[in-house]
């Protein structure tokens, strides 16, 4: 089953032939929202808008753990994160698609990036953070499509809500970072950790505030608005061309990202941690 995160401006998915929508409740809190589980070009489907359907969530107040939990006992094995995104590069141009490789973790740590803890401890490999499977896919997928799509780029998250200083955007720059959003660092995490391969769809709606002298120096909310309702139909597009070609079995090591990753021994885990985890953690401790 492919899970699909919708972004701002991604509430619905048109076309899904809506099978069921399930509220799911998580020994980590509430989701974002109910699921919507059903078919879109042949293959099973489950959309999760991130930040509610009436967009209520900040970034910070989202329940990543509950959600990515969520799509795991509902069977997804595969996470398609559809993200509004600010660009830190000329060439990404505002309505362009980045499919974002690598991430630059710059949150508080406020939000809860790890099913672990509580008496059990693991450290999963996270070098190269997205599926590199999934995103070749999504890219052969779309090549064709008159869009520019850029195959690859590193994401900034930044904490948010507020955006970035002038000075905080030219420091990013300067590292080389290609894009910058709130939200995709804790998803990212979660799902290695739970063994589903997970890549971004970045939608870039602006050029953050580093650009000066020109008519796109101030960034705004009705910049980007206008730029998400255009990049929306644009990730749709994406997406039904993605679940026509996506091969049914995964051929990738994300779901074994667990083995040997797991320090501490089963006897030694609290037993309602481990009931807590067992949907994660069954079969690698």
């Amino acid at each position: 089953m492919i899970g699909v995160i919708g972004g701002s401006a991604i509430y619905e998915i048109e076309g899904l032939e809506i099978k069921e929508t399930k509220k799911v409740e998580t020994p980590f809190g509430e989701p974002s929202d109910e699921f919507v589980i059903g078919k879109l070009e042949g293959k099973e489907v489950v959309f999760l808008p991130r930040h509610q359907r009436s967009h209520s969530l900040l970034p910070t107040e989202i329940n990543y753990r509950a959600n990515v939990y969520a799509f795991k006992v509902l069977g997804a094995d595969r996470i398609v994160s559809i993200s509004a995104v600010g660009s830190l590069k000329e060439e990404l141009r505002p309505l362009d698609i980045v499919l974002v490789d690598q991430f630059i973790d710059r949150t508080n740590q406020g939000r809860s990036t790890t099913f672990f803890g509580d008496g059990i401890v693991a450290h999963i490999a996270f070098s190269d953070p997205v599926c590199p499977e999934l995103k070749e896919v999504i890219y052969a997928a779309n090549r064709d499509l008159e869009i520019k799509i850029h195959d690859g780029g590193t994401y900034i998250n930044m904490e948010g809500p507020a955006f970035s200083t002038r000075a905080e955007s030219y420091l990013y720059k300067s590292w080389g970072a290609d894009v910058i959003g709130m939200t995709n660092i804790q998803e990212a995490r979660l799902a290695r950790e739970a063994g589903i391969c997970y890549s971004t769809i970045a939608m870039v709606t602006d050029y953050d505030c580093w650009r000066t002298g020109t008519e796109e120096e101030h960034v705004t909310v009705e910049m980007i608005m206008d730029n998400l309702a255009k990049n929306a139909e644009a990730a749709k597009k994406m997406l039904k061309n993605l679940l026509r070609e996506i091969p049914e079995q995964r051929d990738c090591q994300c779901g074994e990202a667990l083995r040997n990753a797991i320090i501490t021994s089963k006897e030694a885990v609290p037993p309602e941690v481990l009931e807590k985890l067992r949907p994660i953690v069954d079969g690698f401790i």
